[in-house]
C-alpha cells in the first residue's frame, strides 16, 4: 500500500519541545522567601481567616457558643438564631449564593480566592513558614537535603513536624469545636477523655491539615481541587490574571548593570529565577497563564524587588489582563460580570428577606387516628389531636392555643403552653362544637399558636373537625 507522504511544517524554535514522563515523580518545590505588597495582602486575609476559624467557637452568645452545629439534638446555633433539619434550604440557599459570588470574583480578578482566602493556601504558606523558621530559606533546605542526615538536620526536621503537629491538632480542636462544645472539648482532648466521635474525627482533621498542607500541598491545587478545571469558562479577555509582558522582558539573559541592554537585543527579563523561586505551585509564569497559578502574586513581588535593584521600571510581571496587554483597555463593567452581580444581588436580596421574616416556632398538628370523633351528647362532638410545637428560638416561650373555622367552637384542653428554647413537645388538644354549627362531614379548622410575649411570633395550621352525618 502507497503510504500519503508527510511532511514536518512545525517551525524550528517549536521544535524543540521538553517532554515530561506523565507518571515522573514529584519534584519538592523548595519555596523562596520574599517581601512584598501582595505578600503583605495575603497575610492580612490569612490572618483575617485564622483568626474566625480559631476564634469563633469561644465566642458566647446568651450563655451558649455563638456558633455551634448541634447534630445530636439537631440543631444549629448561629449568634440568636436556631436552624433546624427543616431549614436545610437555607443552608442550600446560602452555598448557591457563594458559588455565585465565587463567579463573580473569579470573572473580575480570575483567581484571587485561591491566592489570599482558600484554607487550602492559607494553611500551606502557614506550614511553609514552619518549614523556613526551623529548617532555613530555600537554598538551605535544598543543600540540607541533598547530605546525609545529621544530628542538627534531624532536630531541624524534628521541630518542623512538631510545628506541624501543633498546628494539625489546633485545626482538628477547631474544627470540632464547631460541632461539640469547644469549652468542654478541649479539657476533655487534655485530659484525655474523649468520646470516640469526638476522637476519630479530630484524628482524621489532623490527619487530613498534615498531610494535605505539609506533604501534598499544590498537589490538592493542581489535582484535586476541581475549581482550577472549570475557572477557565469563566475567564474572558477583560479578567484580571497574573501575566509577564513577554514584549518587554524578551529576549532573557544575564548582562551587567553598566551594559545597555537594548543595544545588545535583550530585554527586561534578566533571567534570575526569581518568580519561578517564590511560586508555591512552582510554575514558570513567563510559559503564559497556567492552570497551576493561583494568583497569589508571588512573582509579582519578586520581579518588582529586582526590577527595582537593576533600575528597571516595575511591572514586568503584573496583575493585568488580555486586552491591556495587547495595548486595547480594559471593560470592567461587561454583560457576564454584571449578569452575575445582578443574580447575585437578587439572591441576597432574597436570602435576606426570609431570614429576617423567618419565625421560630415550627406547629405540627395529627389528628387522632384511633378515633373519628366523639359524641359527647345529642349535640356536642370532640375530636382530639396531637399538636407539635417546635420553639426554634433561644429562650422559653409561653404559647396561647386559638381555634377557629366553626362558630363556637371551644378548645376543651389548656388554652396555654410553656415550651423551652430548641425544645419540640407533643401537646395533646381536645376540640369541640355544636352540631348545628357544622353542616357537613368534613369541616376545615384553623389551629393558631402564638407566643404570650411576642404576638410576632406566632404560627397557624389547617386541619379538620370531623362530625357524624346528618
Amino acid at each position: 500500500m502507497k503510504k500519503i507522504p508527510v511532511s514536518d511544517i512545525t517551525p524550528p524554535k517549536k521544535r524543540e519541545v521538553e517532554t515530561y514522563d506523565l507518571y515522573a515523580k514529584r519534584e519538592h518545590i523548595y519555596v523562596k522567601f520574599y517581601k512584598g505588597i501582595f505578600k503583605n495582602f495575603r497575610i492580612i486575609s490569612g490572618a483575617c481567616m485564622l483568626l474566625l476559624f480559631y476564634g469563633s467557637p469561644w465566642l458566647q452568645w446568651n450563655d451558649h457558643q455563638a456558633i455551634l452545629f448541634d447534630l445530636p439534638n439537631r440543631q444549629f446555633h448561629v449568634f440568636n438564631a436556631t436552624f433546624w433539619p427543616q431549614d436545610f434550604m437555607l443552608l442550600s440557599g446560602l452555598m448557591i449564593i457563594l458559588a455565585f459570588v465565587l463567579f463573580v470574583v473569579t470573572v473580575f480578578a480570575g483567581r484571587l480566592w485561591c491566592g489570599y482566602a482558600c484554607p487550602q493556601f492559607v494553611w500551606t504558606w502557614l506550614f511553609i513558614w514552619a518549614e523556613r523558621i526551623t529548617e532555613g530559606d530555600r537554598n538551605q533546605r535544598m543543600k540540607q537535603d541533598k547530605k546525609p542526615m545529621t544530628k542538627l538536620l534531624f532536630l531541624r526536621k524534628s521541630a518542623k513536624h512538631f510545628i506541624w503537629f501543633i498546628l494539625a491538632i489546633t485545626t482538628a480542636l477547631a474544627f470540632v469545636g464547631y460541632f461539640t462544645p469547644i469549652r468542654e472539648l478541649t479539657p476533655s482532648f487534655l485530659s484525655a477523655g474523649l468520646g470516640p466521635w469526638e476522637f476519630w474525627w479530630i484524628a482524621f482533621i489532623a490527619v487530613a491539615t498534615y498531610g494535605n498542607a505539609g506533604w501534598l500541598r499544590e498537589q490538592v491545587c493542581i489535582y484535586m481541587c476541581p475549581y482550577a478545571r472549570f475557572q477557565s469558562v469563566m475567564f474572558d479577555s477583560d479578567t484580571l490574571v497574573i501575566s509577564y509582558d513577554e514584549k518587554r522582558g524578551e529576549n532573557r539573559g544575564k548582562r551587567s548593570r553598566k551594559t545597555d541592554h537594548k543595544e545588545i537585543g535583550l530585554g527586561d527579563c534578566i533571567d534570575c529565577q526569581h518568580c519561578v523561586n517564590v511560586c508555591p505551585t512552582g510554575i514558570d509564569i513567563r510559559d503564559g497563564l497556567q492552570v497551576e497559578c493561583v494568583a497569589c502574586g508571588a512573582c509579582v513581588d519578586a520581579c518588582d524587588d529586582i526590577m527595582n535593584r537593576v533600575g528597571y521600571p516595575k511591572g514586568l510581571i503584573k496583575y493585568t489582563t488580555e486586552n491591556q496587554l495587547n495595548g486595547g483597555e480594559t471593560k470592567i463593567i461587561r454583560p457576564k460580570l454584571m449578569a452575575y452581580f445582578v443574580i447575585v444581588l437578587a439572591m441576597m436580596g432574597y436570602f435576606g428577606y426570609i431570614i429576617f421574616d423567618r419565625v421560630p416556632i415550627e406547629v405540627d398538628v395529627h389528628r387522632d387516628r384511633g378515633q373519628l370523633f366523639t359524641e359527647v351528647s345529642d349535640q356536642i362532638i370532640e375530636n382530639s389531636y396531637l399538636l407539635k410545637i417546635a420553639n426554634k428560638s433561644n429562650r422559653d416561650h409561653q404559647y396561647l392555643l386559638t381555634i377557629s373555622g366553626i362558630e363556637g367552637i371551644q378548645l376543651i384542653s389548656r388554652n396555654t403552653v410553656l415550651v423551652e428554647a430548641g425544645k419540640l413537645i407533643d401537646y395533646p388538644i381536645q376540640v369541640r362544637a355544636h352540631s348545628d354549627e357544622i353542616n357537613r362531614r368534613n369541616t376545615d379548622i384553623i389551629i393558631r399558636v402564638q407566643a404570650v410575649s411576642n404576638p410576632k411570633i406566632h404560627s397557624e395550621i389547617e386541619s379538620r373537625f370531623i362530625a357524624p352525618a346528618f
